[in-house]
Parts: structure tokens; sequence; C-alpha cells
């Protein structure tokens, strides 16, 4: 099961919807998974309107099983380098395996949220 935190709208506002995904093949790609994801979301339930047709484009491990816990509950600031998944690359590759917590995001979004990460509630 991985736990796929859907970071978005508005981080500002701490949007973010966490969702239990079962069943992923870890051999896809990041950008196959992706395009899943971005297919699925509309369909499923549970999830408020604004989350399910979003425009995300990236995700980020922001957390596994036994491992760090961001300090930012929005979203990890820290590691882009390491965290950011490569859309060329598989998920196993990225070191994505069970219990592991993505964040998905508009990087535009991403990247001015963490030059000012100031939250307004």
């Amino acid at each position: 099961c991985l736990r796929l935190r859907s970071s978005g709208i508005n981080a500002e506002y701490r949007s973010i919807k966490t969702i239990p995904i079962r069943g992923v093949d870890t051999s896809q790609t990041v950008n196959a998974f992706i395009a899943k994801l971005k297919s699925d979301l509309p369909t499923t339930s549970g999830i408020p309107p604004p989350f399910k047709t979003y425009n995300y484009d990236t995700l980020k491990i922001s957390h596994q099983a036994g491992g760090f816990k961001a300090n930012d509950i929005v979203i990890n600031l820290e590691g882009d380098e390491e965290l950011i998944l490569p859309g060329e690359k598989t998920l196993e590759e990225c070191g994505v395996k069970s219990e592991t917590e993505l964040s998905f995001f508009v990087l535009k979004e991403y990247l001015s949220y963490k030059e000012n990460p100031v939250t307004k509630w």
C-alpha cells in the first residue's frame, strides 16, 4: 500500500488529502504512474472535487516506513535532488516500496511555497 498526499490547490492553507493506493506496480515509470493517477483521481470516491481535477505534475517521497518524517506537515521541503522522482525512472529505481508516502503536487507551486513556507490558517 502506498499513501499519496495530494498537496495542491493552495499549500499556504494546508490543502492536502491523503489517499491510500493498493497494488501499485513499482516496475512502472514515474511518468506512467502519474498518468494513471491523473486518470484514476476523477473517479475515486472520498476525494473533494478540487483534488480530482488539479493539474499535478510531480511526485516526491515524503516518508518511508521506519524513516524520517518531515517537519513541515504540508510537504517535505528538504532533499529535492534525492526525493523528487524523475519521470523516466521506475518507482522501484526511485526507492518506492510498500508504505512509502508520496506527495503529488505542481512543481511550480511547490517551488513558490518553498521560497516562503508560510501557512495562513
